[in-house]
């Protein structure tokens, strides 16, 4: 699913990412993360999205974990509506999303879409 939004740089400011903005506004391709504790799947997320940024291809991407629980007014901005969430943007804007997947090969191509 293609989803183009200029949600990045148009967070309302309670809304706010900290380093969001200045991530997007110096081109870095960004991922955001929604995660919670009791969340099975976001669990298996965890140790893959941290082994793919680890790897050069993904240097220079920036990664926001944002808590399924706490922090309704990013979810509300973003419209996520779901734990387990993975956004990435490229230049500042959403480019793909996915919910709930686990699959190694199928979390890299999302992640590659913002480089």
């Amino acid at each position: 699913m293609l989803v183009v939004a200029p949600v990045g740089l148009a967070l309302a400011s309670s809304a706010e990412i900290p380093g969001f903005a200045d991530a997007a506004k110096a081109g870095s391709p960004i991922l955001v993360h929604v995660t919670a504790p009791w969340c099975e799947t976001c669990q298996a997320q965890k140790p893959i999205v941290t082994e793919l940024l680890a790897r050069p291809d993904f240097e220079g991407m920036k990664a926001f974990e944002i808590d399924f629980d706490s922090q309704k007014d990013i979810l509300g901005a973003l419209r996520v509506m779901s734990q387990s969430t993975m956004i990435v943007f490229k230049d500042g804007k959403e480019v793909d999303r996915q919910i709930g997947q686990t699959d190694p090969a199928v979390i890299e191509a999302l992640l590659k879409e913002a480089l």
